[in-house]
Parts: C-alpha cells; sequence; structure tokens
C-alpha cells in the first residue's frame, strides 16, 4: 500500500512539476474540446444531443473518456518507461500500472468539479439544463472503466516489450476508438448496419452510462454495463497473467 501510495504521488506532482499552469491542465483540456466539439459538430455538423444542452451532452463524454484514455496510455508503457527502475530494484511491477490507474482518479475528480460547475454557468446563465439524478453509478461506471483500461494497458505494455510498433499504433487507436463511443453522437443516430460495432465495445455502455448519471441524457443499458464488467474481468486476467510473464524475461528485450 505504500509503493502505491508512493507512485501516485510521484505520478501526480512529476506529470505538471514543470509547466506554468501545472494542475490546470486538467480543466483546460476537456473544456477546450469540449467547446470544439460544440462548434463542429453542434453548430455545423448540426449533429443531435438528444434535447440536451451541447456543452453538457459533450463534457459528460469526454470526462469519463479522457480518465479511460490517460490510464490506458499510461499503462500500456509500462515496461519501456520504468526499464531502468526495474532494472535496479526488484518490486512487484504490477503496483506501477495500479498506481497510474488510481493517480488519474484525482485527474477525473477535478474535471468532475469542472462539470458542476459549468453546469451552474449554465444555470444561472438561464439555459436549460438537467442534472441527472443517479451520481451513485459513478463510481461503479469507475470501476468498469479502471479495470478495463488497465487490463489492455498491461497487455499491451507486455507485448510492446517484443514488439514496438505496438507503442505507435496506440494514439491512432485510441483515436479511432473514441469515433467509435457515443461521445460527440447518441446511439439513436447509429444506423442499424454499424451497431454492431457499438454491441461489441465495451467503453460505449459505460460512456452512455456516465451522460445518463451525470446529465439524465438517454438510458441506462445493463446489459451493456453487464457485457463490460464480464470483458473487463476476462482482460484483466490475461493481462495479469502476460504481465507476470513477462516481468520475468522483459530486461532482456527492453
Amino acid at each position: 500500500r505504500d509503493l502505491v501510495a508512493l507512485f501516485v504521488r510521484r505520478d501526480f506532482v512529476a506529470r505538471y512539476k514543470q509547466t506554468l499552469l501545472g494542475p490546470l491542465w486538467f480543466l483546460i483540456s476537456p473544456l477546450l474540446t469540449t467547446l470544439v466539439y460544440t462548434f463542429v459538430f453542434n453548430k455545423i455538423a448540426k449533429i443531435s444531443t438528444e434535447g440536451a444542452h451541447p456543452i453538457i451532452f459533450y463534457l459528460s463524454g469526454i470526462v469519463a473518456w479522457q480518465y479511460f484514455s490517460t490510464c490506458l496510455t499510461a499503462t500500456s508503457t509500462t515496461f519501456t518507461a520504468n526499464a531502468g527502475m526495474f532494472g535496479k530494484v526488484y518490486f512487484p511491477r504490477l503496483v506501477t500500472p495500479i498506481a497510474t490507474v488510481i493517480s488519474n482518479l484525482i485527474q477525473f475528480g477535478i474535471q468532475l468539479v469542472l462539470f458542476y460547475l459549468v453546469v451552474s454557468i449554465l444555470w444561472l446563465k438561464g439555459d436549460a439544463v438537467q442534472l441527472g439524478v443517479n451520481i451513485w453509478l459513478v463510481p461503479i461506471l469507475l470501476f468498469l472503466i479502471a479495470i478495463i483500461a488497465l487490463g489492455f494497458g498491461i497487455i499491451i505494455s507486455s507485448l510492446t516489450t517484443k514488439y514496438r510498433d505496438l507503442s505507435q499504433l496506440m494514439g491512432f487507436a485510441v483515436q479511432l476508438w473514441m469515433y467509435a463511443t457515443p461521445i460527440i453522437y447518441p446511439r439513436a443516430m447509429v444506423p442499424e448496419q454499424f451497431l454492431w460495432a457499438l454491441n461489441i465495445n465495451p467503453i460505449a455502455p459505460i460512456i452512455e452510462g456516465f451522460k445518463y448519471a451525470l446529465a439524465d441524457i438517454g438510458t441506462l443499458d445493463m446489459q451493456g454495463l453487464l457485457y463490460s464488467f464480464v470483458f473487463g474481468i476476462i482482460t484483466l486476467i490475461i493481462g495479469v497473467v502476460l504481465f507476470n510473464r513477462t516481468e520475468q524475461t522483459f530486461m532482456d528485450t527492453v
């Protein structure tokens, strides 16, 4: 526990230690992304937001997606990014990606405060905004995101010790995954022949769950969340097994 706490503090402090704005980037990034999405996809492309305020529609999905993408990207470089430390002292290597997932919860918490601050500002302006009453779902949804991101991340991290091409593909793959997830569009807009892509995407029902919990947008897909849970557990088990095997020999290939 002490080692996890130490790594959590290290990840949070080191990330913005030599930046001018520091943790304010946690707020700037989702806010600017939301404004761009609102202008491009709502004002220009006229994509429906299911009657919800465009800023609330996009921000509720972006906050959840950024937690997932940050965790996935960071954990996928566990071996290559920490090779120097791993080669000097032994400790359970799995502590590092677990600490990464936990430290990113701080980022999520700050962005969640931003979400409610934006809702309050819009409400004071007289805009039609609505809050979800199922905020208790957020910890459950966060857990689902964490196990999927951790599972995928440590699988990719294990494979990149031998196949470095995977690290180059990560950014492109995460970007494609985002567009295959209903963040900038509602599920109802997806043509029937493409619904299979959403049905096999384990993050899709979680993002929809966040929109439902935070802003009462859409409905809660319990069957989809059950699929995400089973998918996440299987992925995490495979990832842990592969990770433990890789840590015994990775210094020969990294």
